[in-house]
Parts: C-alpha cells; sequence; structure tokens
C-alpha cells in the first residue's frame, strides 16, 4: 500500500508540471518617447502605428486606436522561443509573424489567423502631452 501512495504522489508531480516555455518571457520596459519625436509621427492620426527597436522581448508596437495608445511586444506569441519579430501589414490594422504566418489585430493584439491562438503580450501606456510612457 505504501508503496501504490508513493507512486501516485510521484504521478502527480510529475504530470502536474507543465510547459512553461510557451509564453513570451516578461523583461523590464520603461520607454519614454517625446510626442515631438519625427520616429512617431505616424501616431498623430488614428489608425498609426510604428515599430520601435531595442525594448520587449523583440521590440515594441506601438498603435495609436481609437481610445488611446496600445503597445505590444512584437515577439509572436506563437512559439516566442523562436523570437520572431512580428511586422506591420499594408493594411495598418494587423502585423504578421514571418515565421508561422499568424497575423494578429492591432486593436486587441488577439490572434486574427492561425496558428496562434494567444494575444500578443502587452504593455501599459500613458500619453501626456510631452511624452508618451511604456511600461510594465
Amino acid at each position: 500500500m505504501r508503496y501504490v501512495l508513493i507512486l501516485a504522489i510521484v504521478s502527480v508531480l510529475f504530470f502536474s508540471c507543465g510547459k512553461t516555455g510557451d509564453v513570451v518571457p516578461n523583461v523590464a520596459v520603461n520607454l519614454r518617447i517625446p510626442i515631438t519625436d519625427p520616429r512617431i509621427a505616424t501616431l498623430n492620426a488614428q489608425g498609426g502605428a510604428v515599430l520601435i527597436s531595442g525594448a520587449g522581448v523583440a521590440g515594441i508596437i506601438l498603435y495609436r486606436g481609437a481610445y488611446g495608445y496600445v503597445a505590444y511586444d512584437r515577439c509572436s506569441s506563437y512559439q516566442p522561443e523562436k523570437l520572431c519579430a512580428v511586422t506591420l501589414d499594408d493594411t495598418g490594422f494587423t502585423v504578421t509573424d514571418p515565421c508561422s504566418g499568424s497575423k494578429f489585430s492591432l486593436t486587441d493584439g488577439g490572434p486574427v489567423k492561425a496558428p496562434a491562438t494567444r494575444s500578443l503580450k502587452a504593455y501599459t501606456v500613458n500619453a501626456t502631452q510631452f511624452e508618451i510612457i511604456v511600461y510594465n
């Protein structure tokens, strides 16, 4: 009976250890961009988006939607261990993972084309009259 109990406990511990490598890693983000920065001029109009390198896991996408700014990590949520950086589509409303073909909406970061099933990693955005601040 003792062996059955030990085997049951070991089995529960073994099978309860899930795979954790299928999420975009957490990295510290604290990005401040002056409103007057010419690199973000496309954000002056609703629907504008820019790609920012050097922050997040694979860079940051900053998008100006109907209700303000949103920011996502460029690292695709599909097989994030590959560190595939999504690219802006010509439509301006979606981004594409060049490794898998997955597409994501810029309005909410959600997947709109398989094989991705998870949203892009979102960051908090605060905008003042002088700067845009992206952080987590």
